[in-house]
């Protein structure tokens, strides 16, 4: 099986590849423990004491890697989104946004989770992503490729400019590698200054083209041909690195040193 062969076997029945996940065993428990306790929740210190509860939230929105960062988290949530000045608003990783707005409590009080958001939208997510590590613990370009195709029609949608398209891209390690190897930029221009990595992506990528499903598809069968003629093994990796973002890069060192102190469950 090739790298796009196996993606296509996955990605041409979602439907039916997010079930097969959904029956696993393991996945299947910790879904209904999730679905049965998620809705007696109605403050941010009761999600955040229930570690198998917020450790399912956190996967499933791809914070994974952030779990023990209780404190963090709670700053997150206090803040909500709606202030400019709230923190989850100054990570320019759009994953701590939008772990607020799914669990609002600064909106909603003791009501945050009762909506689709919180309960069967959390769940979607998850099922997603554990899908897509399954398919990295094989082959990581398999992985990458469905990530990408998940991740961009929403970058597509919420950007009108190609420059503010390029930087989202370019702000997401994940799909950065992706456009790289498909366009086959050498990986050390990550290094390069940022205004002139948009640009490049801008003149070799029509973005119009992966708003298409044919030319999504296309784009992905190059990813995946030249993914695996650079990582003829798979490439298989940790959750850990495959992750888009770290903290230490979603934020300003200025803010990350002052929010130090929160990382292991501190106010």
């Amino acid at each position: 099986m090739t790298t796009f062969s196996d993606y296509r076997l996955i990605a041409r029945d979602m439907q039916s590849s997010l079930q097969r996940v959904a029956e696993d065993n393991v996945v299947s428990r910790d879904t209904d423990y999730y679905l049965e306790n998620i809705c007696k929740v109605e403050t941010i210190e009761d999600f955040l004491k229930d570690d198998r509860l917020f450790s399912y939230a956190m996967k499933a929105h791809g914070l994974e890697e952030m779990t023990y960062a209780k404190g963090l988290m709670r700053k997150v949530l206090e803040g909500g989104t709606d202030d400019d000045d709230a923190l989850a608003n100054k990570f320019t990783d759009p994953r701590y946004k939008q772990f607020a707005e799914a669990f609002d409590f600064a909106t909603h009080g003791e009501n945050a989770t009762v909506f689709t958001a919180a309960q069967q939208g959390t769940v979607d997510k998850y099922l997603q992503q554990t899908l897509e590590e399954e398919a990295g613990e094989d082959n990581q370009g398999v992985r990458l490729a469905l990530y990408f195709e998940r991740k961009m029609p929403e970058i597509l949608e919420e950007n009108t400019s190609n420059t503010a398209i390029a930087f989202s891209i370019l702000g997401d390690n994940a799909l950065a590698d992706v456009v790289r190897t498909a366009l086959s930029i050498p990986p050390e221009t990550a290094t390069a200054d940022i205004d002139i990595q948009a640009e490049n992506i801008i003149e070799k990528l029509d973005f119009e083209d992966l708003k298409d499903p044919e030319g999504m598809e296309k784009f992905m069968e190059r990813f995946t041909n030249l993914w695996e003629v650079n990582n003829p093994t798979g490439g298989a990796t940790s959750a850990a690195d495959f992750l888009s973002s770290s903290a230490n890069g979603s934020i300003s060192a200025d803010l990350l040193y002052s929010l130090n102190n929160l990382k292991l469950g501190g106010r």
